[in-house]
């Protein structure tokens, strides 16, 4: 027995006639629901679609087609065109509105064959119609493609609800991370504990703005006795967490609250310490930096010994931009020659240079975050743009004039949002009798 024999017989006053196509089930059989107001013909197309391994529902109108769609998983429909009350494209189109997990395939049968009347259908949201007569093996091929178009919708479907619980699990981990940069940016903040400390003959201001969340740049002070203190600026490379944890190692080895633990500070007994020569702290980090700590990182370092009673001013230049004195009288003089970065080579050597300060004379630290920040055109500040900001500015003093420097750089910026980290320490001298 051919697979056609089992097929009912073909009737003549039937719209159908048959093939012998052979007769293939799905692996997961599809809800078919048939509408016709004609019963022969709903039987006709029941056996059929049984035979082919479909799950077959059938409707006499449209609306009580809708209703089995509203309760059942319906994948496919085939309706007829014409029908008393709802015909086949309206209840098309109301199919369409329905609220539906899946997608369902439409297929209309219809008598009409003149270009209007298919468009009418197609518009009415159809995806598939065939033409009175026609053969059963035409259905079956348009059946099969319905299923595929069925199954690969139910396919997007699950990818997306996998791709948005992917990215709901990213969007929770970022904001974990958010959260915990967040307090990681104040937790270095913190590390600044003050931004304005008086000294008996003079004042530092330090500002610290990292470029993200968290950033590489350090600045501080740090006090020998009440008349020798040490100030630096330090530019830990790259940005982000790693560089972040190096400052906050930095920021314990020349710390100001803990004496005894500052590798800058001789300890000479009985509570009481003095300033190392910054050429020897500076090689002391070197060596910590490279056989301590298993890291690439390297930092620039501006490190100043200042001596309040007399002016004198001891420094070491590791690669940082060069530290600024300002003269009382508007001069702007760079100090250092440059030097090697902490933590690039086992031998390099550093050099301290000496300069004596007068009452109303400035020390600036900085950053390259100033001297880079550029503007819209991507033209940076550089640092004759950075000595003519300070110039404009020499008459400020105290906070006030670390705070007009930063706007103007933001003014320069455009938009206040730099590409590094932004940082800087303002030393003013008074003198003695201050």
């Amino acid at each position: 027995m051919t697979a056609s024999n089992l097929l009912p017989e073909p009737q003549p006053n039937l719209p159908y006639t048959w093939d012998d196509e052979g007769v293939t089930n799905p692996e997961v059989p599809h809800l078919v629901l048939v509408v016709d107001d004609s019963a022969m013909q709903r039987k006709m197309l029941t056996k059929a679609l049984v035979k082919w391994g479909y799950e077959v529902m059938e409707a006499d109108n449209a609306l009580a087609g809708l209703e089995m769609c509203r309760n059942h998983d319906v994948t496919i429909v085939i309706s007829d065109w014409i029908m008393p009350g709802m015909n086949g494209p309206e209840f098309c189109h109301t199919f369409r509105q329905l609220d539906r997990a899946g997608y369902g395939y439409f297929i209309l049968l219809t008598s009409k064959g003149e270009s209007r009347e298919v468009a009418e259908g197609l518009n009415s949201g159809a995806d598939d119609f065939l033409t009175k007569p026609f053969i059963f093996g035409e259905l079956k091929a348009r059946l099969r493609a319905g299923e595929r178009i069925v199954e690969m919708h139910a396919q997007l479907i699950q990818k997306n609800r996998v791709v948005n619980n992917a990215l709901d699990t990213i969007q929770s981990l970022y904001d974990n991370v958010q959260r915990d940069l967040s307090e990681a940016r104040r937790l270095q903040q913190s590390l600044v504990r003050e931004t304005s400390v008086p000294y008996q003959g003079g004042h530092a201001t330090m500002m610290l703005h990292p470029s993200g969340h968290i950033g590489g740049d350090l600045v501080g002070q740090f006090s020998a006795s009440p008349t020798k203190i040490g100030l630096y600026s330090l530019d830990v490379s790259g940005h982000g967490v790693a560089s972040a944890l190096m400052t906050a190692r930095l920021a314990g080895y020349l710390s100001g609250y803990s004496p005894s633990q500052n590798i800058a500070l001789i300890d000479r007994g009985g509570g009481t310490f003095d300033l190392r020569d910054p050429a020897e702290t500076a090689s002391q980090l070197n060596e910590i930096l490279l056989q301590e700590m298993n890291t690439d990182l390297y930092f620039t370092l501006a490190l100043a010994c200042i001596d309040l009673e007399t002016g004198h001013t001891s420094c070491v230049q590791a690669g940082h931009p060069h530290p600024l004195h300002m003269r009382h009288d508007g001069a702007l003089i760079k100090r250092g020659s440059g030097g090697m970065p902490i933590g690039l080579l086992p031998d390099a050597t550093f050099e301290a240079f000496d300069f004596t300060m007068t009452p109303g004379d400035r020390l600036f630290l900085h950053s390259d975050g100033l001297t880079e920040a550029e503007d819209a055109a991507g033209q940076q500040l550089e640092d004759a743009g950075l000595a003519k900001i300070l110039r404009n500015r020499k008459a400020l003093r105290r906070g006030a004039f670390l705070d007009n420097v930063y706007a103007q750089l933001a003014a320069f910026n455009g938009s206040g949002d730099f590409e590094d980290d932004v940082s800087a320490l303002v030393f003013d001298y008074d003198g003695p009798s201050a």
